[in-house]
């Protein structure tokens, strides 16, 4: 993908960075169990789309989540699909308990709409 299509569909997401040819997102989670929840939330979004996010779990309550496609050794649609499913199951009140006060209003303000 080129680095101006790149910076396009970035900038339809929220809160994902790009990192060299990679995307990266953090959250913070309410405590361990949730972050390993939200792990698995993501692990089965994963699944669906046969496309896998490298996961680091730190700190005891953050999840770092970095996507890129080896085989093109950077970005492609699949990560900006994947990176779209995992914002949207974030919004859609997933009962996962986020810590971050931003991902909290997000998920308020689209239940308000």
């Amino acid at each position: 993908m080129i680095k101006e299509e790149v910076e396009k569909r970035l900038g339809q997401l929220q809160g994902w960075t790009l990192v060299d040819d990679k995307m990266e997102k953090n959250y913070k989670l309410a405590d361990f169990k949730q972050a390993v929840e939200f792990i698995n939330k993501i692990a089965d979004i994963a699944e669906a789309e046969n496309h896998h996010p490298d996961i680091l779990l730190w700190g005891w309550n953050n999840v770092k989540l970095t996507l890129t496609t080896h085989a093109v050794k950077g970005l492609s649609e699949h990560d900006f699909v994947l990176a779209s499913k995992i914002d949207s199951e974030v919004k859609s009140g997933t009962r996962i308990g986020f810590a971050n006060e931003r991902v909290r209003a997000l998920k308020n303000q689209d239940s308000a709409s």
